[in-house]
């Protein structure tokens, strides 16, 4: 198996607002739309984004009513400190602040209007290494 592209599927009740989030605030463009679905993609390394609207027949119907939640879309980045400062000056709330994990993680985290937590990460290498 050869994997050639790496996409994400979230369910989300309001499509138009996680679309907007992404595109604004980190490159993303829509690529296809539907009623209750967006694709979107960017030009980089970054995992596509597939929106699907909560409820919609498309899904099994076990899967249906369950919201994207629990999981983190984390983006490893050059640049964190200019990217959380970016994102605050553009009025995205930094719901966890800019820290330092004694593994050499450094991150933050953002959240989404459907409630999708999205983590910038940027890899360091710890003093005590």
């Amino acid at each position: 198996m050869r994997i050639t592209a790496s996409t994400v599927s979230l369910t989300v009740e309001d499509i138009e607002a996680s679309r907007d989030f992404f595109t604004e605030h980190f490159g993303y463009r829509e690529q296809a739309a539907a009623e209750g679905f967006a694709s979107l993609t960017r030009d980089d390394a970054a995992v596509d984004i597939v929106l699907l609207r909560r409820g919609t027949d498309v899904l099994p119907p076990d899967q249906r009513d369950k919201h994207a939640g629990g999981l983190i879309l984390a983006f490893t980045v050059t640049g964190l400190e200019a990217e959380e400062k970016r994102l605050r000056s553009e009025g995205v709330d930094i719901t966890m602040p800019l820290r330092e994990e004694p593994w050499g993680e450094r991150l933050f985290q953002v959240t989404d209007p459907n409630g999708v937590v999205v983590q910038l990460v940027e890899w360091i290498t710890p003093d005590h290494a």
